[in-house]
């Protein structure tokens, strides 16, 4: 079936199929992980496959930005989808029923989220179930929500995809999923993430750091991204190593009480920058010219500053737990996440061994090859063909 789908769609420019996608989390100048998947995903699926028309569900005015191809339709559904109720209003009402008003064939849900209350053919990517690891991490309404849906969403779909092998056992043991249902397709770096010249190195550390050396850390200052601990370690780090400091690159509006005090009760608090959100380029210049990526998170699905840092071309020092030792393999220090005495030796190990850091550097360039946007778009369209008529 698959074959005779891939012949007739190179022999004809024909509209074969309606797909609908939930593009809610397309704001220009907002994106997180979740969104940059499904925009390079579609960005590239849409413009090789013009023989299908693709219908993007927004949940606000949208920006002509995200219309990658003509053959992407933009329709807003309303409500906004920006808490619990309206997340259930949204996809039990307002996705239902566009649906059914565009004739949408099969419907393409690339957060996590999807509609119960429809009969269309559904693929659903879930990330990963961090919230059933850590609910402390998660407000007392969202995990009521979380918990009581994501287990129906995971079931409800007529495919899973997930962006990697940890999280693919994950969701089939808690979820008891069956394992046949659920693909793989890896995250990926951009475009945008590549080693930059000398001279640009030079330029970003006078304007981020005064010309000091400095570590990175790139994400939202979420509880769970280990913000505390990664902050008391380059606080003792620095008792040793007094010519560096820490960039925080990123938003920290996730930041709670905990944290906060944290950061007041730092020796070396004055060390550390904060860029706030940058965009991809910006960020790549950011990492590109650090000295190491610092990514020892508690919990992810995939870790993709991981391979934004094997990108740019520096070393990484990451977790040994969940999906991290999956993607970083051997081109990157591993360590105990709870532990602040590992973080702190891998960040010695860093500034005092120049071989090391070149041999990690070396690796996590040919690591980087091994994830492509690319790839898991074709992997993705793969998946599309099962459910071509």
């Amino acid at each position: 079936m698959r074959k005779k789908c891939v012949i007739w769609s190179k022999l004809f420019s024909l509209v074969f199929m309606r797909i609908g996608v939930n593009t809610r989390l397309f704001v220009k100048g907002k994106m997180d992980g979740i969104a940059w998947f499904t925009y390079e995903i579609f960005k590239r699926i849409v413009t090789q496959h013009p023989e299908h028309e693709f219908v993007f569900f927004f949940d606000r005015p949208f920006d002509p930005y995200f219309i990658f191809a003509p053959n992407v339709k933009p329709v807003v559904v309303r409500p906004q989808a920006r808490h619990p109720f309206l997340w259930f209003l949204f996809f039990e009402t307002g996705i239902k029923k566009a649906l059914k008003r565009e004739k949408i064939e099969l419907f393409i849900s690339p957060d996590g989220w999807t509609c119960l209350g429809t009969d269309v053919k559904t693929i659903n990517v879930i990330h990963d179930l961090n919230f059933e690891h850590y609910p402390s991490f998660v407000s007392s309404l969202k995990l009521k929500y979380y918990t009581h849906f994501f287990p129906r969403f995971a079931k409800k779909a007529d495919r899973l995809i997930t962006v990697s092998q940890y999280s693919k056992e994950d969701i089939c043991n808690l979820y008891h999923i069956d394992e046949k249902k659920v693909s793989i397709v890896h995250n990926a770096a951009s475009d945008d993430f590549y080693a930059v010249d000398k001279e640009t190195k030079r330029e970003t550390i006078q304007q981020l750091t005064g010309g000091v050396p400095y570590f990175v850390f790139v994400g939202s200052a979420h509880k769970r991204k280990n913000v505390e601990r990664i902050m008391l370690a380059f606080d003792q780090f620095r008792e040793k190593y007094a010519d560096y400091k820490f960039v925080f690159a990123g938003s920290n509006k996730y930041w709670d009480k905990d944290i906060k005090n944290t950061f007041n009760q730092l020796k070396h608090k004055s060390d550390i920058v904060f860029t706030g959100y940058l965009s991809t380029k910006d960020m790549n210049r950011v990492i590109a010219s650090a000295l190491a990526l610092v990514y020892p998170s508690l919990f992810e699905g995939f870790g993709v500053p991981i391979v934004e840092g094997f990108a740019a071309q520096i070393p990484v020092i990451t977790s040994n737990v969940t999906s991290m030792p999956e993607i970083a393999g051997e081109a990157a220090i591993l360590v105990n996440p709870m532990a602040v005495n590992e973080i702190v030796n891998a960040m010695e190990k860093i500034a005092g061994d120049e071989q090391l850091r070149e041999k990690l550097v070396q690796l996590g360039a040919e690591r980087s090859k091994l994830f492509s946007w690319e790839k898991s778009a074709q992997q993705f369209w793969n998946i599309i063909l099962e459910f071509c008529p």
